[in-house]
């Protein structure tokens, strides 16, 4: 894979992440005798990834802003810590071209693309014109961020529905709307900005033609800092659910020789005319007659990287710290598929309930286990799920020399595979091996669970028990002096007697709710009201938003009425609080 060239020393990698992806960099860092350095949130402070760490630094506090997006803190504890490199794992700043900087510029090595690499290839205007530079294909878009949903449906009326609207600095689906009627083209904008900003920070959207019922193909890069772009193979990840990925398959099945050719070759053209260094994906689409569009490029590592690593043998994470440390790629040949592996990510969501997020308690986690299957987990049996963050629990990763194989292993796998506590997406998985347009001929798209896949869904799912995560509130701070050394000191609020302030801002779940009132069918933050207090509403009408686990959750009026506010935006919120009540009349 690498040639033997004098690399770089690292000997502390502060990883800047949580959850199953910072094991896994944990890992690999052990792998390759580096000492490894967790930050961690309040929430995570039992996770394993925490106590799987050399080192663990709390970053204290509950929420994203405060914690894993928070750079000053990170900065500061990685200099504390004495890392020589950061690795940002996928989310959060991954994708941060500032935060990149600022880790050089402290003097660290920054574990991914240049910067300036960042910047072009994460700016989705400008990722299409190195597209377009290099001959990848392309459909119509906006030759820029557009202002607001009323210029988005001037485009619309111009070229066409369905249309894409995508947040130029986002990835993972966050910051993603398909509008199909020119009425929800403007709503949808506004909510694909609100969640961009959010997710990333930043709202810029724009949008172009969408490809209905494309299949979503993509190529994973390595390349090193000498020039060398070498493409690892192609996945599908078509088994989408309002543009998040549940099911990922390496080598993408059912491709002709001309279509692989071509991705393999768009993508390493694309960046190498950027300059990149480290892992990297190009997606694509490929519609129903054949047409291949360029979609983007995620300049990091992706959640999907396992199963291009069961079929090359190569460890992606470990060759980005060979990257960053200078070391050369010994050729740019496509390796062959070793076999077929499939991923499936097992979230915290309740398909019966619209696949709504479901944190709370693991009362029981059970895995799978026997040839083929690995899995990359972040929680275990008595843990937490916290509705802070994203709600995937781990991936499931299985192998086989083949698909059918692969399938075959999957199924006994998903069957051993027991969660209880917190409701899981595994029979939704279960149910989409039965379904013929997966294992047999692939007739899925980016839309098939949620048009064709539907009513099967439905009738093979129902809703899971609904739980209320744990209310600890924040955690308590104060200095202690040991040695005639000042240490910072956090306890869990149970620990100690409460005080004013540390209590939880969650509403209280009533034991039942009075005739028309609105409750919240997740826990998480209203973000939104969509309705002022004291108007009317017409039954289905959209009244408010909920964000949780990253995700949005439109409220609907169950009725016709005058709606009253019974919660303020920016609450916190647990499921089945009261946020409104609609009196008919």
């Amino acid at each position: 894979m690498f040639l033997d060239t004098p690399l770089t020393p690292i000997r502390r990698i502060l990883i800047a992440n949580r959850g199953e992806i910072a094991l896994r960099v944990i890992r690999a860092c052990a792998d390759e005798g580096i000492a490894s350095v967790a930050v961690y949130a309040d929430p995570d402070r039992d996770a394993p990834f925490v106590r799987m760490a050399d080192h663990a630094y709390g970053l204290g506090g509950h929420r994203p802003a405060d914690t894993y997006l928070d750079i000053d803190k990170i900065l500061t504890i990685a200099a504390q810590a004495s890392a020589d490199a950061i690795h940002p794992g996928y989310g959060f700043l991954s994708e941060n071209a500032g935060f990149a900087r600022a880790v050089q510029d402290a003097g660290m090595i920054w574990i991914g693309p240049d910067p300036d690499v960042i910047d072009a290839l994460g700016d989705k205007i400008r990722a299409r014109e190195i597209a377009q530079a290099v001959g990848a294909p392309l459909v119509a878009g906006s030759p820029g961020p557009i202002e607001n949903g009323a210029q988005a449906l001037v485009f619309a009326r111009e070229h066409g529905l369905p249309l894409a609207i995508k947040a130029a600095f986002g990835g993972g689906g966050r910051g993603m709307r398909v509008a199909r009627a020119l009425d929800e083209v403007t709503e949808m904008f506004d909510s694909a900005t609100r969640e961009a900003v959010t997710a990333f920070g930043r709202g810029e959207c724009y949008v172009e033609q969408f490809l209905d019922r494309p299949r979503h193909i993509e190529a994973q890069v390595l390349a090193d800092r000498h020039g060398t772009v070498k493409v690892l193979g192609t996945r599908d990840c078509s088994l989408q659910r309002r543009n998040q990925k549940l099911v990922e398959e390496a080598p993408a099945p059912f491709l002709t020789d001309d279509q692989r050719d071509r991705i393999h070759n768009s993508a390493r053209a694309i960046c190498a005319h950027a300059g990149y260094s480290g892992a990297g994906t190009v997606e694509f689409l490929l519609s129903a007659n054949g047409t291949i569009s360029f979609l983007e490029v995620n300049t990091r590592l992706q959640v999907e990287h396992p199963v291009t690593e069961e079929t090359t043998g190569i460890d992606i994470v470990r060759a980005m710290i060979r990257v960053a440390q200078g070391a050369r790629i010994a050729d740019d040949t496509v390796p062959a598929p070793q076999g077929h592996a499939i991923e499936f990510r097992i979230n915290a969501e309740d398909p019966g309930r619209g696949f709504l997020p479901t944190p709370g308690p693991i009362d029981l986690w059970q895995p799978p286990g026997g040839i083929g299957i690995r899995l990359d987990s972040g929680v275990e049996q008595g843990g937490q799920v916290a509705g802070q963050f994203d709600s995937m629990m781990a991936k499931l990763i299985v192998h086989g020399p083949d698909r059918a194989t692969a399938i075959a292993r999957a199924r006994r796998a998903l069957r051993e595979f027991r969660i209880e506590g917190v409701a899981s997406v595994l029979p939704f998985h279960r149910a989409v091996l039965e379904a013929p347009e997966f294992t047999d001929d692939f007739a899925v798209h980016t839309r098939w669970i949620e048009t064709d896949f539907a009513d099967r869904l439905a009738a093979a799912t129902t809703p899971a028990p609904r739980v209320t995560p744990p209310d600890e509130g924040p955690m308590i701070r104060f200095a202690i002096e040991i040695d005639g050394k000042r240490h910072q000191i956090a306890l869990p609020p149970g620990m100690l007697a409460a005080s004013p302030g540390t209590g939880s801002a969650a509403a209280p779940v009533p034991e039942e709710a009075a005739p028309g009132t609105v409750t919240a069918p997740v826990a998480g933050t209203l973000s939104l009201w969509q309705i002022g207090d004291g108007e009317t509403v017409e039954a289905g009408q959209v009244i408010a938003v909920i964000e949780a686990m990253k995700m949005e959750t439109q409220i609907e009026a169950p009725h016709a009425g005058r709606l009253t506010h019974l919660a303020s935006a920016g609450d916190m919120l647990a499921q089945g609080a009261p946020i409104g009540r609609i009196d008919a009349g």
